[in-house]
């Protein structure tokens, strides 16, 4: 879904950045006590990290116009600081490394920027320190999770995992279809006999997350000793698009054959559009249908069942 900025956000955004430039000296274009400008300084960082670089590769990379790159890379090498020379395949193109000397004086910039990095945080306490970085993190982590698509994972049930379950099932299902508060109950309710009743051996939870953070969840649990039943499927809006629905489904038809069942059945509603669409996919076929009154809605159950 697309979100649309107001002129406080934008602002805000502006004056941060705003904020961090001066903050760090970036404004006066040299950085600290070096005669590099930031941009020069960032080249440098990137041939310290891989050798043999291609020119074209590292413009791409930080996003630099390439007469301005080619001007750096003519400066370094008039400096001592780098070598060239015509890359195989294209010999219009240069592989760039860094000298002795270039690594000499990248190790000094180095360590004159963390040196001057710690003088500002040591003017903080322990707690405003950690505060910082966290934030830092979040801000890279909410930019970058826009030009990637975002990894997720699926684990076990853990302590505290159920009380998320039960508040994102109902916060969800009010938001996108005006369920009342009896379908909170209603998760309560199977969150608490999975807790009470579980049986290792034969039933199972588990919860997608993608960057350590809960972003969906399915249950397996026994309906009789032949017949496994799917429970529970939510994705977050956020982490729909991901494949973390069809994942669940996957990993819960995987376990119930794992744990010895040869049929799964689940319960779900027609208006369920999307889940109904990977239950089918994933090879259940609808046996049952009953229109009932639940949750303040006028709803039509289905029954789905496949075989193991």
């Amino acid at each position: 879904m697309s979100f649309n900025p107001t002129d406080d956000h934008i602002a805000a955004v502006r004056a941060f950045n705003r904020f961090y430039t001066r903050k760090l000296g970036v404004l006066d274009q040299h950085l600290g006590k070096s005669p590099f400008s930031l941009s020069e300084a960032r080249v440098l960082y990137e041939l310290a990290q891989r050798d043999d670089l291609a020119a074209k590769e590292i413009g791409n990379e930080l996003g630099l116009d390439p007469g301005y790159l080619s001007r750096i890379v003519q400066s370094f090498d008039e400096k001592g600081l780098i070598t060239r020379r015509p890359l195989p395949a294209d010999r219009r193109q240069y592989q760039l490394s860094l000298t002795a000397k270039g690594r000499q004086t990248f190790a000094k910039l180095n360590l004159g920027s963390q040196n001057e990095v710690a003088v500002m945080l040591a003017q903080l306490s322990a707690s405003d320190a950690t505060r910082l970085t966290q934030a830092m993190a979040t801000i890279k982590a909410v930019l970058e999770r826009r030009s990637q698509p975002a990894a997720f994972m699926l684990r076990s049930h853990r302590v505290g995992d159920m009380g998320w379950v039960i508040s994102r099932q109902a916060a969800a299902y009010a938001a996108d279809y005006n369920w009342d508060i009896s379908y909170e109950a209603l998760v309560a309710d199977i969150c608490a006999q999975f807790i009470k009743d579980h049986d290792a051996a034969r039933e199972h939870c588990w919860i997608a997350e993608v960057d350590g953070e809960p972003v969906g969840s399915i249950f397996l649990v026994k309906a009789t000793d032949e017949i496994a039943k799917l429970r529970l499927l939510q994705v977050e809006k956020k982490a729909r698009g991901l494949g973390v629905g069809r994942a669940l489904v996957e990993q819960c038809i995987q376990g119930a054959r794992e744990r010895g069942y040869s049929r799964m059945t689940l319960w779900t509603q027609s208006i369920l559009v999307a889940a109904r669409g990977i239950y089918q996919s994933a090879g259940f076929k609808l046996v049952a249908t009953e229109p009932h009154h639940s949750f303040g809605q006028h709803l039509i159950g289905e029954t789905w069942e496949r075989d193991l």
